[in-house]
């Protein structure tokens, strides 16, 4: 049987009563639960403070592993310069998961803590397009783009907690929460030469300057390399292998560019409790008191949280995904950790929803070793989206599987092979489908895997998967 977290904790807090208390303090009932309480709740602030600071700390080892260059790369470029990536990725990025396949990636990392950074983007015409900037805890705190804001050139300042100063005219304000700011822009493409080519010489126009040098010269310094950092493990991974105490002093450090919001005073008191003080420092003596082996379980606990969240989440026809709260995540801590642990750089939902499938419509985890599946659209039942959509197949780790036509995804730039009535059948499986209907297949690996639709800027009004009137279609086995 399964236990849930909170079950869990108080498993883990009977223990660190029991092999602390004194023989003869174990016959009082009251001493006994008291002390379990105190176990119980320490723990529990722990696993909260944990949850709350995963974003944080997720987002700066993106950081840092996607601008450890001292100049721009294909998929790498220095703090403060932008990353044009000029051709969709393939399995070989493992730099951040869950990225798609529709469009190229132009994002820049910057650090807005002492002076603001102008952002400059062209004429986009009627290129779909969208820049979202998240601030260092995942938050979407503004979203120009085609739908928000058009095609026309434009440039915004963005500004960083505490900063007030006089902007040059035609610039806009965007003040960010935090320090760290990560511009995730992406510019639709549909993965022609001609297009790449139409695409990359628009990906050429955008800039960024620090407002010092805006309208004047300027050259980018060389970015600082870091030769002990790990370039190849996952962030997920790298995360989950810090130690409880390297995790917290890790948050306290970061926060002092990156402070919790007014909002956050409770998660702040709980800081407190376990020794965590915003901006300078951890007591681990707070936390050792609970034992070493015990604070062990803390990620551990933590992270079940997050899965749990998943597996919460109701699924619609084999399908979960996030409704409300996306992007602008309020006081829902465990949903903005869950999401980070997902793959962060999440979008708010006006802008993006992204359906998860891990199981067909009979319950059973993907297995392309096993099965075939078939994924079956009515005629004029594709997702109604104003941007584009598209379906993608990961693997179990949720990075691009590898396959043999180096064909990660399906959407709606491709010439699907229709049924006598319209219909469309989309084959998810290893082999070809045959029969001329290649058009049709996603390839699936001969091992577990998972599917993310991509419905960007879902439409409104029915049918719409924002009011429940469109639901994504179930994935069938093939037996």
């Amino acid at each position: 049987m399964r236990h849930s977290t909170a079950q869990l904790i108080l498993l883990v807090a009977t223990v660190v009563v029991a092999s602390c208390s004194k023989p003869e303090t174990t016959t009082s009932t009251g001493a006994t639960m008291t002390s379990q309480a105190t176990a119980e709740q320490a723990i529990r602030d722990a696993v909260d403070v944990y949850i709350y600071g995963y974003p944080l700390i997720t987002m700066d080892m993106t950081r840092k592993q996607t601008t450890n260059v001292a100049a721009a790369e294909a998929s790498r470029a220095p703090m403060g310069q932008f990353i044009r990536m000029r051709t969709y990725p393939t399995a070989a990025y493992r730099d951040v998961p869950g990225v798609n396949t529709d469009t190229l990636y132009t994002m820049v990392w910057l650090d807005v803590s002492n002076e603001p950074w102008i952002l400059s983007i062209p004429d986009m015409g009627d290129r779909y397009y969208m820049m979202p900037m998240l601030d260092a805890w995942t938050n979407v705190f503004q979203s120009p783009g085609s739908r928000t804001t058009g095609g026309k050139a434009q440039a915004y300042a963005i500004t960083g907690p505490g900063w007030v100063g006089k902007l040059p005219e035609g610039v806009s304000e965007y003040k960010s929460p935090s320090g760290l700011v990560w511009v995730l822009g992406r510019i639709y493409c549909t993965g022609t030469e001609e297009d790449y080519a139409q695409v990359h010489a628009l990906q050429d126009q955008f800039s960024v300057v620090p407002l010092s040098y805006y309208g004047k010269p300027y050259t980018p310094r060389a970015g600082d390399v870091a030769a002990d950092l790990d370039m190849k493990t996952t962030t997920v991974d790298q995360v989950a292998g810090l130690s409880v105490y390297d995790y917290f002093s890790y948050l306290a450090e970061l926060m002092k560019a990156n402070p919790p919001l007014p909002q956050d005073r409770p998660a702040v008191e709980k800081m407190a409790r376990i020794g965590l003080v915003p901006g300078k420092g951890f007591d681990a003596s707070q936390l050792d008191r609970l034992g070493q082996q015990t604070i062990k379980t803390v990620p551990k606990l933590a992270l079940q949280e997050m899965a749990q969240r998943v597996e919460r989440q109701a699924a619609i026809n084999g399908w979960t995904y996030f409704s409300r709260g996306v992007g602008e995540w309020g006081a829902d801590y465990l949903l903005r950790a869950t999401t980070a642990w997902l793959g962060p750089g999440w979008n708010r939902i006006q802008d993006a929803v992204y359906p998860l499938s891990q199981k067909d419509a009979a319950g059973e985890a993907y297995d392309g070793a096993k099965y075939s599946y078939v994924i079956h659209m009515d005629s004029g039942q594709f997702p109604p989206v104003k941007g584009f959509w598209s379906l993608t197949m990961y693997d179990d780790q949720n990075f691009l599987a590898q396959n043999a036509l180096n064909r990660y995804s399906l959407s709606q730039r491709d010439k699907f092979v229709t049924n006598p009535d319209g219909s469309v059948d989309l084959y998810i499986q290893t082999d070809s489908p045959g029969n001329g209907k290649d058009a049709n297949w996603l390839p699936a690996p001969k091992a577990p895997f998972g599917l993310m639709l991509r419905l960007y800027w879902p439409t409104e009004s029915p049918p719409s998967i924002l009011d429940g009137t469109w639901k994504p279609p179930a994935v069938s086995r093939v037996e």
